[in-house]
């Protein structure tokens, strides 16, 4: 059932790294490696056409499993020829377990973290911006040994996902790469819970093995563990030991990215070198050149898409008037008269057409060609970069172009 995926590693940069160029091959075309995938949630990229993604260079996405069975569900995709003929996307396609919803409506909720992974100790204002809405959430989801009951957000029913129908609804979609079910835990777990949970996410990786059927898609074990380095070491041991095609890290990395930073070094050197390696929810700048250094190869994130719509639009971080997370906010009146692009390096459609001024009016007037926009330059951004850094990892200037990017910040 493998037959139609593998991962090849070209070439290894060493200096006391695990960065790597490769590539992973799949039934819908290749990655090259490391790559970011921006995140289909519904089946699209909002705002941008499968060609408009083409043109971008998009070598694959990331869409989620819970979201496309509630709607339109699973046997409608799988009706209509899956999720590749359903969206006209033909390059490769990653879905999630679902199981980071059983967080983000249940532990998420409870404890008052936002859903994008916020560092409390990096962003203690969105943290506390966070826990603020608390009271007013109450958990979607609950936990059990056989899986998770969900509350559906549309109309309140009632839906349970566990290994076994995480894997079949993973199959009907169709996607090239399926992840298995586990419990994404939250960074306010004591350790004594996030053990406890770690043995059930194992026990959960067994049986998202067995039960999948014979297809052509490969299946990536999750490691979790939380911020703990004894855990993170035992799943490592645990889920590479087991026949998995590659391997996700996920769950919560930690209260700042320097726990994340420490995570990784636990967890990668220890993963298969012939496997691929992919990181969980992950995506901004320093979080790349990070990631790559320490031998992940592919990432996905939502936030390029999230920060288009809310006028912020990523940015070298030397550019005048970008914030700390490397973005400029377009509705601010600064730009009001601004006839420069976002970006003067930048050769996307956007930068080469429009204005900072125009964006800005179109922000302000809440018309939806600002979104689609900033969608396309931030995508555009994403990809240019990991251009650039494989092409670094190739010529052995990797930390030339990292100090390059982060010594500005």
């Amino acid at each position: 059932m493998t037959d139609y995926f593998s991962y090849t590693e070209h070439k290894r940069f060493e200096n006391g790294t695990q960065a790597r160029l490769g590539r992973i091959d799949t039934p819908h075309g290749s990655i090259e490696t490391p790559e970011f995938l921006p995140v289909g949630t519904l089946a699209t990229v909002k705002g941008l056409l499968p060609s408009q993604l083409e043109e971008l260079g998009v070598q694959g996405m990331l869409s989620n499993t819970y979201h496309l069975f509630l709607r339109p569900g699973a046997d409608i995709v799988e009706e209509m020829g899956g999720i590749h003929r359903f969206m006209n996307w033909k390059r490769p396609v990653m879905t999630d377990s679902g199981g980071f919803q059983a967080f983000s409506l249940g532990a998420a909720r409870q404890h008052g973290i936002g859903k994008i992974g916020v560092f409390p100790a990096q962003n203690p204002e969105a943290a506390q911006e966070a826990a603020k809405k608390k009271e007013n959430y109450k958990p979607l989801a609950k936990i059990d040994e056989d899986g998770v009951v969900f509350r559906s957000f549309l109309d309140g029913t009632s839906h349970r996902l566990n290994p076994e129908i995480s894997i079949r609804i993973q199959e009907q979609l169709g996607a090239d790469i399926i992840l298995a079910f586990d419990e994404c835990t939250s960074p306010a777990a004591s350790y004594e819970y996030t053990a406890m949970s770690l043995e059930r996410t194992h026990r959960w990786a067994v049986r998202s093995l067995e039960a999948r059927r014979d297809t052509p898609q490969a299946l990536y074990g999750i490691v979790q563990g939380g911020e703990w380095q004894d855990l993170r070491e035992k799943s490592v041991k645990f889920i590479s030991s087991l026949p998995f095609q590659g391997f996700a890290v996920g769950g919560s990395l930690g209260k700042s990215k320097q726990d994340m930073h420490k995570v990784l070094d636990w967890t990668v050197p220890g993963l298969p070198h012939d496997k691929p390696r992919h990181l969980l929810g992950i995506g901004e700048v320093d979080d790349l050149f990070e990631g790559v250094q320490r031998g992940i190869d592919t990432f996905d994130c939502v936030i390029p898409t999230r920060f288009a719509r809310t006028s912020n639009l990523l940015v070298p971080y030397d550019v005048p008037g970008a914030n700390k997370r490397g973005t400029l906010v377009l509705r601010n009146a600064a730009f009001t008269h601004d006839e420069r692009p976002v970006d003067p390096n930048c050769t996307c459609y956007c930068c080469r057409n429009y204005s900072r001024a125009y964006l800005r009016h179109l922000y302000k007037s809440e018309e939806i060609l600002g979104s689609v926009l900033g969608t396309l330059h931030n995508i555009h951004f994403m990809l240019k970069l990991m251009r650039d850094i494989r092409a670094s990892l190739a010529d052995g200037t990797f930390f030339e172009l990292k100090e390059r990017w982060l010594g500005h910040r």
